[in-house]
């Protein structure tokens, strides 16, 4: 498997650049779907939440196997490379179609309407996400080198998350009624092809060369992965932090909306949320070569959970509290994010060095599923609790909500993502892999 140390600052930033697209999925539609079905085509909050999971759930059965395929991919232009561009632009017109839901007086038909083109950018999100994320392990074999090109992901990552996430609420605002989301979804599907064409265009120089996959079929595959002691503590980390992350994305319009009653305050919460990637992902890079990845990635997550149980007090405190709760949010975030994509390929390459065959894409295949269906169970989990607080759904969004249901948005915006992710660091303990381990 070829590699270098260091990589030319073109190729961290063409690889990074996928991170327009794969942010602007991940963001948008944990964001806005779940208000979207609730408030705008008046689903009540279980069956919503439903149908938010269906297509992320299908993900999770899908991404090894669509790893397992870009590992058997043969083309000059590089085995991963074909499936940015492929994928990208299937999933940019499926991502447009899910907000552009027909009026049909039937809210199953409706329903069934963003089920199958949630179900088909889920599909093409898959091809798109994982032979993107197995790059990195064949790019380079330095264990050092792997942080600095996340740190370049994360940041243009963060830049996205933010356009994205702050742009959205403003665009469906700005126009309004379903007619705002389906102006919303077409913003976004430009942004997220834009990003499948820069990231396909910008690797063109990276030095991937040829992948060979290892013996026997995927369950075969998907069992060594399995026993990867340490992949395993890390991924069960990721997946119980994506969870809280989840969980935090969906709240955000609930909060503004119904809580602190400022539509407008939606777009202040997630600027803050995201900002502080922006800003701080070269700082945590530090951080890390300086303590190591996995201490690092500690010191983050207790930053994340800290904040979020200061942002439980909304409602009683003043905004700009809440405020600069989400902001300290938004600091542990950024390291969150880095350092499990940075150790992600160090695992891969470790195994690759044992055993003398390449399962990136299988790695990466089985990351993606639970990072999936973490994010995936996150709104499913929040609309879970919105149901239990007793949240009236409708299709004008102007119901005056029940003590309990705003509540229910309040403990599912921060004190869960809190409790989750300090549990997830059970799991982290036990991971052992460190510079020596990688780069000998």
């Amino acid at each position: 498997m070829p590699g270098t140390d260091a990589l030319p600052r073109r190729v961290r930033i063409g690889y990074g650049s996928g991170s327009v697209a794969t942010g602007a999925f991940g963001t948008v539609p944990g964001l806005m779907l779940l208000p979207f079905l609730t408030d705008s085509l008046g689903i009540a909050a279980v069956w919503a939440g439903l149908i938010v999971f269906l297509p992320k759930f299908w993900d999770v059965v899908l991404n090894p196997v669509a790893g397992r395929i870009s590992d058997r991919t043969s083309d000059p232009r590089g085995p991963r490379r074909p499936w940015l561009l492929r994928a990208g632009s299937l999933l940019a017109v499926a991502f447009a179609l899910i907000f552009a839901t027909p009026e049909m007086d039937s809210k199953v038909l409706e329903s069934v309407w963003v089920l199958v083109f949630f179900l088909a950018a889920a599909t093409a999100y898959a091809f798109f996400q994982v032979p993107y994320v197995a790059m990195p392990a064949e790019i380079t074999r330095s264990y050092d080198e792997r942080t600095r090109l996340m740190t370049w992901r994360v940041a243009i990552l963060a830049f996205t998350i933010m356009l994205a996430g702050a742009t959205a609420p403003m665009i469906r605002n700005a126009v309004g009624g379903r007619d705002g989301y389906r102006a919303m979804g077409v913003v976004m599907a430009l942004i997220i092809f834009t990003g499948a064409v820069l990231a396909y265009r910008g690797t063109r120089h990276a030095p991937i060369g040829a992948v060979e996959p290892g013996p026997g079929g995927l369950r075969d595959q998907l069992r060594i992965v399995a026993s990867a002691r340490d992949f395993r503590w890390l991924l069960t980390t990721f997946v119980v932090q994506a969870l809280g992350t989840g969980c935090m994305l969906a709240g955000v319009d609930y909060v503004a909306n119904d809580v602190l009653e400022q539509p407008s305050a939606g777009t202040i919460l997630f600027v803050c949320f995201v900002a502080p990637a922006l800003l701080l992902t070269p700082v945590w890079a530090r951080v890390g070569e300086r303590i190591g990845k996995k201490q690092a990635y500690v010191l983050a997550s207790l930053v994340f959970a800290s904040g979020a149980l200061l942002v439980s007090l909304v409602g009683t405190v003043p905004i700009a509290l809440v405020y600069l709760a989400t902001g300290l949010v938004g600091v542990g975030y950024a390291g969150g994010q880095v350092f499990p994509m940075a150790m992600l390929p160090d695992a891969a390459a470790v195994d690759a060095r044992r055993t003398g065959t390449n399962r990136a894409g299988v790695y990466t295949g089985v990351w993606t599923a639970g990072e999936t269906l973490g994010l995936a169970l996150g709104p499913g989990l929040f609309a879970l609790v919105l149901a239990m607080g007793g949240y009236e759904s409708s299709t004008t969004g102007d119901v005056v909500q029940p003590d309990s249901a705003l509540q229910a948005i309040v403990l599912g915006f921060s004190l869960l993502p809190a409790v989750l992710t300090v549990t997830s660091l059970l799991w982290l303990r036990r991971y052992s892999l460190d510079a020596a381990a990688v780069d000998r």
